[in-house]
């Protein structure tokens, strides 16, 4: 990985902007994922009970609570852990992010086995230790078996070589949080790291288009914008034609503002763009959802409202709209009985302050108070 610049001169509403969008992002990606974990399994008729043709949705019981988030929030939530550590990490003279992630997402998988936190593993962090991450929310088996050895997956040797899920996806939304970093280097880290637990090259791109994405929202581009230049980076990548291919379907169709969209020709829509199955047509829904909405009730409402992988697609989708309005734009009542919500606003704060701030956090030779207990310098 190449070393970015960090010139950048944050002024106090520069710094406050950010930090609206990484929670926006965070927040939104785990709304999205608890709107459509009561979903899952359900047949036509059961969506049609639970929401009715172009109903809005509603956050439903799922895992034993209302607002529960499965492993999709999980993961995303150790990514931007493990890009703080790797900013923390900078000071020793390290500076490889893939193998950051992977230790942070190791933590993850001890999540799904451990009865809870280790005190005596003072290396795991801060987010290592809230007790809430210790329950198995439908953990992708995929990532259970690519985290299952201390091996990372490289793109020379990736793990799970066949594997075609959304998972490295809905977790890459915080590589698109990096808006210091150019994009070609967002795309590269978020490829590397899909291979650590899925090795089929559509995997990674898919995981790189998003979190390519989010970097565009996030740095102010419109989506429509942010899909353009996306698949402009991407065409210089081997096998990325049912990507940009599965972009281009996305963008069929005059955006909300110009001709809302009937709820039904809407769903009508996203199924279509979902037939076959794919991390790719996920993304392309979760794309179409968010550019044809009025609002983020709306786009999210729209992009759980079928019979495919709603958490993915809802995630996908809550992550573009949040970055690209910040946390205000998010329903208020749905955040109140989002599970974990002050952990995550807890990482996106501290996302934000190390992406601003680093350099007055830590250096070489010293550290604030409590931010290397936080975030240790070790794997």
């Amino acid at each position: 990985m190449g070393v970015t610049s960090e010139a950048t001169v944050w002024g106090r509403a520069e710094q406050q902007d950010y930090r609206s969008r990484v929670r926006g992002a965070l927040l939104g990606a785990a709304l999205g994922d608890a709107l459509g974990a009561p979903l899952a399994g359900l047949d036509e008729e059961g969506l049609r009970t639970v929401h009715g043709p172009g109903g809005t949705a509603d956050l439903l019981p799922a895992h034993g609570r209302r607002g529960a988030v499965t492993s999709v929030t999980q993961l995303a939530l150790f990514s931007a852990d493990g890009l703080i550590r790797a900013q923390v990490r900078r000071d020793t003279g390290a500076w490889h992010p893939p193998t950051d992630l992977h230790a942070a997402y190791r933590r993850w998988a001890a999540t799904q086995r451990d009865w809870g936190p280790d005190e005596r593993r003072p290396a795991d962090g801060w987010l290592a230790r809230q007790e809430w991450l210790y329950a198995r929310r439908a953990p992708d088996r995929d990532c259970l078996t690519g985290l299952g050895d201390a091996a990372p997956g490289t793109l020379d040797h990736p793990k799970n070589p066949a594997a075609r899920g959304a998972a490295p996806a809905t977790r890459s939304a915080p590589f698109g949080l990096l808006v210091g970093w150019e994009p070609a280097l967002v795309l590269q880290l978020a490829v590397e790291c899909a291979a650590q637990t899925h090795g089929h090259p559509v995997s990674g791109l898919v995981a790189g288009a998003h979190a390519l994405l989010v970097h565009g929202v996030a740095r102010g581009a419109a989506l429509e914008q942010a899909v353009v230049e996306t698949t402009g980076l991407l065409a210089a990548r081997p096998g990325h034609e049912p990507v940009t291919a599965a972009l281009a379907r996305a963008l069929s169709g005059a955006p909300a503002a110009e001709r809302p969209e009937h709820p039904a020709r809407a769903d009508a829509r996203i199924s279509e763009l979902l037939a076959g199955g794919g991390p790719e047509n996920s993304l392309s829904a979760a794309v179409y959802a968010a550019r044809t909405a009025t609002d983020v009730r709306e786009g999210l409402s729209r992009a759980v409202r079928h019979l495919g992988d709603s958490s993915a697609v809802g995630a996908l989708c809550g992550a573009l709209l949040g970055a690209a309005h910040g946390e205000t734009a998010l329903p208020p009542g749905w955040l109140a009985e989002l599970e974990g919500r002050a952990t995550i606003l807890e990482l996106a704060d501290d996302f934000a302050m190390e992406m601003t701030q680093g350099a007055s956090l830590h250096s070489p030779v010293a550290a604030a108070p409590g931010w290397l207990t936080r975030y240790p310098r070790e794997l």
